[in-house]
């Protein structure tokens, strides 16, 4: 470890990163587990508010030292930390590591509102440190498809996006269900995929949205209740019109409902899921009535944005202005919140 890398805290290219994992419960577990897997990362650190679920994790790591606060965390010598905590504490313990001057890989969402999510990116952009977000769906293959479709032109001008994420089941946590803490209902949780993967795939300007919330088949227009079911319309600088559609615990006679469909001039594109699977996407490519085959299962992408961060922190910690599209996300979910209350 000769070579030091401009900008990266404590370290040094030719070696992996040092990271520390803030909140190991499924999501984070799974998270480091794919980074130690990958040998992307040195796992040194583990911390959880329930020691237990910490002292579990680190056994994916021998002699990683365990913790319960960020706090003891940051005494440690580290490069990075992934955060995977409620959506409450997200834009403050990454603020709190990134003035640190240590690397950000955070759980969506990043805030709970886009004034949190532009808080954590502009101390990222003022640190010179890397931050990432969990947006995992982009790096489906199924996702990444679509996109070389798009960009050769296949589609033509795409003049409108179907979304829709219907999930059978409701979070299994209480925090899901304050929006004070969560930062709103199934929109939040699920709509912020369908909502990154159209602005990223389109590259587009959002210039309206409208929205209606549902809480048990009821309109929601209170702020403190946390909705079930959201529908969107989502007008683009281009003209094309979006919609979205998700919620919690569907009729929908299987596990999950995933569609993204794009129709354009001169062709259209869909990533679906496979039988109600939460993980199985494939994508199609049509033109007129014909349909051919562009990505499908097995395609293990669970992980693959975690361990993406990792590798683009041990070549190059600095800060990557790509990140700052989850601000304009973060405003289009405020934007719809804000139509579906006041209607």
């Amino acid at each position: 470890m000769t070579e030091i890398a401009p900008g990266f805290p404590g370290g040094a290219r030719g070696r992996r990163p040092r990271i520390g994992f803030l909140g190991v419960g499924w999501i984070g577990r799974h998270r480091m587990e794919a980074m130690i897997a990958d040998g992307v990362a040195e796992a040194v650190v583990v911390a959880d508010a329930d020691e237990g679920c910490a002292v579990n994790a680190a056994q994916l790591a021998p002699g990683a030292v365990v913790c319960r606060t960020l706090d003891q965390l940051l005494e440690q010598d580290l490069d990075g930390v992934v955060i995977a905590t409620p959506s409450a504490l997200h834009a403050e313990q990454s603020i709190r590591a990134l003035e640190r001057g240590v690397a950000v890989f955070c759980q969506k969402p990043l805030g709970r509102h886009a004034a949190e999510t532009r808080a954590v990116v502009e101390t990222a952009r003022r640190r010179n440190c890397l931050l990432g977000v969990d947006l995992s769906y982009r790096r489906t293959a199924a996702a990444e498809a679509v996109q070389r479709e798009i960009r050769k032109g296949s589609l033509g001008t795409v003049y409108a996006v179907d979304l829709v994420f219907h999930n059978a089941y409701g979070p299994d946590k209480a925090w899901f269900y304050d929006p004070a803490l969560s930062g709103g209902g199934c929109l939040m949780d699920l709509g912020v995929h369908l909502a990154d993967l159209a602005l990223w795939l389109l590259d587009e300007e959002v210039v309206s949205a409208e929205g209606r919330l549902f809480e048990q088949g009821r309109p929601v227009t209170d702020s403190r209740r946390a909705e079930d079911y959201a529908v969107a319309s989502i007008g683009l600088a281009s003209g094309a019109t979006v919609r979205l559609a998700c919620s919690w615990r569907a009729h929908a006679g299987r596990n999950a409902v995933i569609e993204a469909a794009f129709y354009g001039s001169r062709g259209g594109a869909c990533i679906n899921n496979r039988n109600g699977s939460f993980y199985d996407l494939e994508a199609h490519l049509h033109q007129g009535t014909s349909s051919r085959l562009l990505a499908e299962p097995p395609d293990d992408w669970g992980g693959r944005t975690a361990v993406d961060w990792a590798a683009r922190l041990a070549r190059s910690p600095v800060y990557d202005p790509a990140v700052e599209s989850v601000v304009g996300v973060a405003g289009l979910l405020d934007r719809i919140y804000a139509a579906a209350r006041v209607g």
